[in-house]
């Protein structure tokens, strides 16, 4: 089942080809989908011209005019959801009815950022007689923005959101491995009247793309999700040119799973959770520590929701968990699940890739897993899980901030005291209980630690797109 295309850079408002390109390539059967553009340095070049003008006009057009053509677009991609969700299932794996919602969740970032176009205030400060001081925010200028593959319309969704909506313009270099959903959101902003230049699109080799952007004396920010080392050279870069940067980095998200929560309803919960988008999430559950006393019922209620899950191509309707993105994930896989079960960890599932065509890896779960497994320390980033036992909630807390990573952590429990130290105590930008919904539109969201800097999303999510001008106004 393929969807032949190809896609183009977007810059100045037009799209162009490009002498090279690389295949786009379906994860469930590894069919090729298409062509996806290569940029040059010349095409990154014309991108920050395109922007640099796109800047110029953007950010003097009211906040309530941003907004409006912010929210058609966003009313188009609702009404492209189907469009939208078929292309990404296609290039990602997921399945279609995690697509849809992901297409949904794209347009919310949109439809919140418009809203907060309208409040970002200044503010006047009591002076004496005679002199006014005034404090106001101006969008920050060129943004060079860059997003991953694992999910590939609402993670430029979120950039691009809070770009347009402070009054910048902004340069996504979205995943060549998974470009369209991107795409289809510059499709939505052309319909809706959007200035060319404010949005420009760009694929390519990355270090490429990176230091011909970031270095640009015409960028003015930075903002980027994905694996911290990366993110780490990204913020380099752009320390040495003085611009800040946004990043939204790894996780490694721990589950502290307290002796007074329902084993069976946490077990199903964080099982249905685990293995969405086959684990490919910057925030999935992934270490969990279960207390002794319940660690059994909970481990079995874990495996039952396991055994029950489809797995297959996305684009069939009883599909619960599709392939994983590449052969690089289902490598790294394997050596994470041979290293801890070499070093005694119990295999409760899974532990292989299917034998069919596509890259399938089995819904994994490993048990008792020692301190010195590779896979407590580092993010196996696909439908793997760690399931611990721990003696009470202050021996989980601690091991679940062992590591360099506080993106989101989670917990269960039906006490307020225990609910009251894991609050208190996780080290991550996010923290939930009884639940396992680390994001929403409306609330901030980023990590601590190496897990990034800054926020997106609720009403902090603008303010890294502005700065700050301090005026002082002497009356006559």
């Amino acid at each position: 089942m393929t969807d032949t295309k190809d896609v183009h850079l977007y810059v100045g408002g037009r799209w162009r080809k490009t002498e090279r390109t690389q295949p786009i390539i379906n994860p469930a059967n590894e069919e090729v989908l298409g062509q996806v553009a290569v940029a040059s340095v010349s095409d990154l070049q014309e991108a920050v011209e395109a922007a640099r003008e796109g800047f110029r006009i953007w950010s003097r057009t009211s906040p309530e005019h941003r907004a409006n053509v912010i929210m058609r677009a966003a009313a188009l991609m609702r009404e492209r959801q189907e469009e939208i969700a078929r292309s990404i299932t296609l290039e990602n794996g997921k399945s279609l009815q995690e697509a849809r919602l992901e297409v949904i969740r794209g347009a919310e970032f949109f439809e919140w950022d418009a809203g907060e176009a309208l409040r970002l205030y200044g503010r006047v400060i009591p002076s004496a007689q005679g002199i006014r001081y005034m404090v106001v925010h101006e969008p920050i200028g060129v943004v060079a923005a860059f997003t991953p593959w694992n999910f590939p319309m609402s993670q430029p969704a979120r950039k691009i959101a809070g770009a347009l909506a402070s009054g910048c313009s902004i340069i996504i270099k979205a995943s060549e491995e998974t470009p369209t959903g991107v795409v289809h959101i510059a499709r939505a902003f052309e319909d809706a009247g959007l200035p060319a230049g404010v949005l420009n699109l760009v694929f390519g080799i990355p270090s490429e793309i990176s230091e011909t952007l970031i270095p640009n004396p015409e960028v003015r920010m930075v903002a980027f999700t994905g694996s911290t080392a990366v993110g780490k050279h990204l913020t380099e870069i752009a320390a040495r040119h003085m611009k800040p940067a946004l990043m939204e980095l790894g996780g490694h998200a721990p589950v502290i799973v307290c002796e007074d929560a329902d084993p069976v309803a946490a077990g199903v919960a964080c099982a249905t959770r685990k293995y969405r988008n086959s684990g490919q999430v910057c925030t999935s559950p992934t270490r969990f520590f279960v207390h002794e006393s319940i660690y059994e019922p909970f481990v079995e209620a874990f495996l039952g929701k396991v055994r029950s899950l489809t797995v297959g191509h996305g684009m069939e309707p009883d599909t619960d968990m599709g392939p994983v993105a590449n052969d690089r994930r289902i490598a790294a896989l394997q050596e994470l699940v041979d290293d801890a079960v070499a070093k005694g960890a119990q295999l409760l599932c899974g532990g292989h890739r299917y034998e069919r065509p596509g890259y399938f890896f089995a819904p994994t779960a490993l048990g008792r897993v020692p301190d010195g497994a590779r896979v407590l320390a580092e993010e196996p980033f696909g439908p793997l899980a760690i399931i611990n036992p721990i003696v009470s909630v202050e021996d989980g807390i601690e091991r679940a901030n062992t590591l360099p990573f506080g993106l989101a952590a989670y917990g269960f429990s039906k006490s307020s005291a225990n609910v009251d130290k894991l609050c208190r105590g996780l080290e991550a930008g996010n923290v939930s209980i009884n639940t396992l919904e680390a994001s929403r539109a409306e609330t901030p969201f980023g990590g601590v630690k190496e897990s990034g800097l800054g926020r997106e999303g609720g009403a902090e999510g603008l303010h890294h797109y502005v700065q700050v001008k301090n005026i002082s106004h002497q009356i006559d």
